[in-house]
């Protein structure tokens, strides 16, 4: 019974990493990367949709993104969203593509991307520890209702801890990874 709620806890734990990976992706750094333009919606014939399922984006260069719509009429759609957006880059359009230069970043900007950084990265520790106190009151409530013996919950809070190291360590390195990329560019 407990071996199934570690894999359910794992499994939790690993779309708080997931998810700290996904916000952390779409911050922009002096890199271009697709990612960064992952949140952004376009309206397509009145519906709001996501713009990598409208364009192939990719990046010839460390500093510029290359969007080419499948629907040459959407590249003012396109255009428009970037615009609105929080990316803070002005899009070129020479009416087949959407180039995205992305400028140099400057030492405040960098300062402050860091600080985001380690906010983000922090609210992901808080999301795995509280999928670890979530799942330590079940495991003692699996006792509690005699499903499990008191070794078993001791077992199961000992690799529960265990989990949680591991998924902290992995936010620690995805944190290292991310400064180091800002600092670099």
């Amino acid at each position: 019974m407990s071996k199934e709620l570690l894999k359910e806890i794992e499994v939790s734990m690993k779309k708080a990493i997931d998810a700290t990976k996904r916000e952390l992706a779409e911050l922009r750094s002096g890199r271009a990367n697709p990612k960064m333009l992952e949140g952004i919606r376009i309206n397509y014939y009145g519906t709001p949709t996501l713009l990598k399922e409208l364009a192939t984006i990719g990046v010839p260069e460390a500093r510029m993104v290359v969007i080419s719509p499948y629907d040459p009429s959407s590249l003012k759609e396109v255009e428009k969203s970037i615009l609105q957006s929080d990316l803070g880059i002005t899009p070129v359009n020479d009416g087949k593509i959407i180039r995205l230069i992305v400028p140099p970043l400057s030492e405040e900007r960098r300062q402050d991307l860091i600080k985001i950084v380690k906010k983000v990265s922090e609210e992901g520790k808080v999301s795995i520890r509280t999928v670890r106190r979530d799942g330590k009151e079940r495991i003692k409530s699996l006792e509690k209702d005699k499903k499990i013996s008191e070794d078993e919950r001791f077992q199961s809070e000992d690799q529960l801890q265990k989990m949680t190291d591991k998924f902290i360590k992995d936010i620690d390195t995805i944190l290292e990874d991310k400064e180091k990329e800002l600092k670099e560019f």
